[in-house]
């Protein structure tokens, strides 16, 4: 059955085992996708003869079918909407955010059109008839859903020898830079459609990492916004402390358009109430000269055991410089109780949250619990359990002391944001963080699982904290992405794009473009 059906979450059933992904024809070819200076021109700029959003919308259904429905079969997209097209003309320039641009949404946030499986065939029937709010919000605004994309099951907390990409719904997602390297997770499929052109934005959601890092693998910008920026209800959850939606795109504005589209109140979701200085538009006021004279901390020691990744990352520092930033080097080793303790929040809220989303669902025969899924899974262990196990969803069913918990969150988010972010912060008067996202992707090993490649990045006490962490492409390693995250305070989100925005102009290092080929170093 095609992607375009309706009946998605029934064909499910019968997907092929996700190795056999590896067995696939790989095409000698470079992707043909929409020109960046095109895709990415302002409506108010738009130059004349560069064609109408529509265009762009079946040219992004043009290369789906090439290159996830057949070709590399790269697995980015769960299910698409072939009438896309039609439907972004009357939006096409009509004063809108948006004005019709098409964008993917992860398949677990929940769409009106199709089921949201968040990978797992436990929710292949989960066709709830609704909209997110943000998913609300991004139709309000002008934005075409052009379909959902594969994802880490379950937002890769199900086990802790998982490899990222991986669902039992959608199969292994494949890294449109190098087929055989890994796309990260658990944005996993949002990442790899953007880089690929198989649309003009995507949303992502992060718990820990779950935007940056394949935004970064996947060459693309990401952005992960403050906690309660954008609303979580209809979402399939991990952690009502950690989780969020952000934008995903090719380009640092329009991740800032996207956002602004997206984010709203939401008086069911109490962290999206408050907030100070939300805007309607945050492109307005990005500017190319926001970094002069602004001092920015450089985590020097925060780049890993990577040679190739910090000689990027000085070419990175280089630019800023050139943008007018003053760097500030700063020594840090964190402290390592809000790992720790945070790992017991995300255990303690897996549990509480996804039994509250489940028991709300309105649909007949589904799992109204995690204990459910721990059984279903067992029960479909042929499928589901093939690959990996659920170690983590066994924890969490365990971990029930409410006491211990709120100590743990109250240490974790203290730690994160006062003691980690704030303090470096304000004692080294910066106004911004900087250090490699991680680094180039690694090779895809559905049997050992993943290997980070001796990067750690910088991006987990924004995680932990639920502050903006913004990361930008900032060159290659032998053909494979690596960013650049930039990190600010709590609320400082338009700031953080404008920063990101300065950088990207500034920016000198050459970017890769995907191949579709297997990865070599080059002799």
């Amino acid at each position: 059955m095609s992607k375009t059906a309706l009946g998605l979450a029934l064909a499910a059933l019968a997907l092929p085992a996700a190795g056999n992904a590896q067995d696939r024809a790989l095409p000698d070819t470079q992707i043909d996708r929409v020109p960046a200076e095109q895709a990415e021109t302002p409506p108010a700029r738009r130059q004349p003869g560069v064609p109408a959003w529509a265009d762009f919308a079946a040219r992004n259904i043009a290369a789906i079918e090439r290159y996830d429905d057949s070709g590399p079969q790269l697995s980015a997209v769960i299910v698409y909407d072939p009438d896309a097209a039609t439907k972004a003309v009357p939006l096409s320039d009509d004063g809108s955010l948006l004005g019709g641009r098409t964008v993917l949404i992860k398949d677990n946030i929940e769409t009106r059109e199709w089921p949201t499986t968040a990978g797992s065939l436990a929710l292949a029937r989960n066709a709830t008839g609704r909209d997110a709010p943000l998913v609300a919000n991004l139709r309000a605004n002008g934005g075409v859903v052009l379909g959902k994309t594969n994802l880490s099951e379950w937002a890769n907390i199900r086990d802790r020898d998982s490899t990222s990409g991986w669902s039992a719904v959608g199969g292994l997602v494949r890294n449109p830079f190098a087929v055989d390297r890994n796309a990260c997770g658990s944005s996993s499929g949002s990442g790899a459609a953007v880089a690929a052109g198989f649309a003009w934005g995507a949303i992502g959601t992060e718990t820990n990492g779950s935007i940056t890092c394949p935004a970064s693998i996947n060459g693309v910008v990401g952005f992960k916004p403050s906690v309660g920026l954008v609303s979580r209800t209809h979402v399939v959850p991990i952690s009502s402390t950690q989780d969020t939606a952000g934008p995903m795109t090719r380009r640092v504005w329009d991740a800032a358009l996207l956002l602004g589209a997206i984010a709203a109140a939401d008086p069911a979701d109490p962290a999206t109430l408050d907030v100070p200085n939300r805007r309607v538009d945050y492109t307005q006021g990005l500017s190319r000269d926001s970094l002069q004279g602004i001092r920015i901390g450089v985590m020097r020691n925060q780049i890993g055991d990577r040679a190739d990744v910090e000689a990027v990352f000085g070419t990175a520092l280089e630019d800023l410089e050139r943008a007018g930033a003053v760097l500030v080097d700063i020594e840090f080793q964190p402290n390592g109780e809000m790992y720790r303790d945070s790992f017991t929040v995300l255990m303690f809220e897996l549990r509480e949250q996804m039994g509250k989303y489940l028991a709300s669902l309105p649909g007949e025969n589904l799992p109204r619990s995690l204990a459910d899924l721990i059984a279903f899974n067992e029960l479909n262990a042929a499928t589901e359990l093939r690959w990996f196990g659920q170690d983590l969803f066994e924890l969490a069913e365990r971990t029930t002391d409410l006491e211990a918990y709120e100590k743990a969150r109250e240490n974790a988010v203290r730690i994160a944001g006062k003691e980690t972010i704030d303090a470096l912060l304000a004692e080294h008067d910066v106004r911004f963080l900087v250090a490699p996202t991680r680094g180039p992707a690694w090779m895809s090993d559905l049997v050992l699982g993943d290997n980070f490649n001796g990067s750690i990045g910088f991006g987990a006490p924004a995680a932990i904290a639920g502050y903006p962490h913004l990361t930008v492409p900032m060159g290659h390693v032998e053909g494979l992405p690596v960013g650049l995250s930039i990190i600010g305070a709590k609320w400082a989100d338009h700031d953080v794009l404008n920063a990101g925005y300065a950088y990207e102009q500034a920016r000198t290092a050459e970017l890769a473009e995907p191949t579709f080929e297997r990865w070599a170093p080059t002799e």
